[in-house]
């Protein structure tokens, strides 16, 4: 079986030859490369602009034997187009400038189309299909209703969320109204992606863990699920659903949709797989923070992570979320060669 093959045959449940690995972040700031084009380049410079973008993506497939590329990007563009400052500042992340705190504020955001408001990577994602020329599958993704909702709201990272949580609850029309028009914009991004000529999609919920299941039932499953319909009404590729803190809501993630679901390391993959059952494909879930282990600690719980779905059709191995820039490139490469060579032999 080729490189090619074996990521969207494990998205599909099919037989593969060794579990699959691509890593999230896995192009970004732990390589060299990728820090001397941030000394001539703002992120977002990197971002909008195709050939830079297409030419990250591509350092961490040159580099290690990755089954998947995940085009270089970032979930917060989206709200730029929708009307929202976007700035990133050295040492505190994202900011937005004229963040949401009223129904009026969410009246005024507009929902363009992708092609007006994101073509700058949809063309990064045709230019890299093009650099790829079949060697490994081509990933793209946005950020889901909640967690951009999230960051509009808080205008920026936050710690609790109290700001978002007071707007759900406090103005749930207000709440209704943007979700509404999130899920909107992100199932027409993600389904232009695939059109673009995506092989796959991923949904990152990075803040949902921050929810009740009550809450996630309630104020976000309708508008993931209405984001991921939009997005599967075009082009028939896989697409992950992905959030960080979700073991008491994987069978609530699950009902929001998604063919793959991504697991994060605060469960045993065997649990999660339990609680998902065989009807999805499954993806993770090593703690990024074991890159930073020697490398026979790598291999151990790498090990682990596979030998708890041993048998399971539909795994895909990854982090539980990004790599950290501290990680070490020699350390990647061992897992990956780990992660084919052991799950092989099994």
């Amino acid at each position: 079986m080729s490189r090619s093959d074996r990521f969207l045959k494990a998205c599909r449940r099919e037989p593969v030859d060794a579990t699959p690995v691509w890593l999230m972040r896995q192009a970004g700031r732990y390589m060299a490369n990728y820090r001397a084009l941030r000394e001539k380049y703002s992120i977002l410079e990197l971002i909008k602009t195709p050939d830079l973008a297409t030419e990250v993506t591509m350092q961490p497939i040159r580099a290690f034997n990755l089954d998947a590329a995940i085009i270089f990007a970032d979930i917060l563009p989206i709200l730029e187009g929708m009307g929202l400052g976007l700035r990133f500042v050295k040492g505190d992340g994202p900011v937005i400038d004229n963040p949401l705190r009223s129904k009026a504020d969410i009246d005024q955001l507009v929902t363009p189309p992708p092609e007006e408001a994101l073509g700058f990577t949809l063309e990064a994602i045709r230019q890299t299909k093009a650099e790829l020329n079949g060697l490994v599958p081509l990933i793209g993704f946005s950020g889901a209703p909640f967690t951009l909702a999230s960051y509009a709201i808080e205008g920026g990272s936050s710690k609790n969320y109290l700001t978002a949580k007071a707007l759900m609850y406090k103005q749930p029309d207000a709440w209704q109204k943007l979700m509404e028009k999130l899920a909107t914009v992100i199932g027409s991004y993600l389904r232009a992606q695939a059109e673009a000529g995506a092989d796959a999609l991923q949904l990152f919920d990075s803040w949902v863990g921050a929810l009740s299941p009550a809450d996630y039932r309630t104020y976000v499953l309708p508008y993931s699920r209405q984001a991921i319909e939009i997005a599967q009404s075009g082009p028939p590729v896989p697409l992950i659903h992905f959030g960080t803190g979700t073991a008491g809501i994987l069978p609530l993630i699950k009902a929001a949709g998604g063919d793959i679901i991504g697991v994060d390391w605060r469960i045993d993959l065997d649990v999660a797989s339990e609680m998902l059952g065989r009807e999805v494909a499954i993806q993770g879930n090593l703690d990024p923070a074991v890159l930073l282990a020697p490398v026979s600690e790598i291999r151990k719980q790498a090990a682990q992570v596979l030998d708890r779905v041993k048998g399971r059709p539909g795994h895909i191995f990854n982090l539980g979320h990004g790599i950290f820039k501290q990680t070490p490139v020699e350390h990647v490469a061992a897992l990956v060669d780990f992660v084919h060579e052991y799950s092989a032999q099994a």
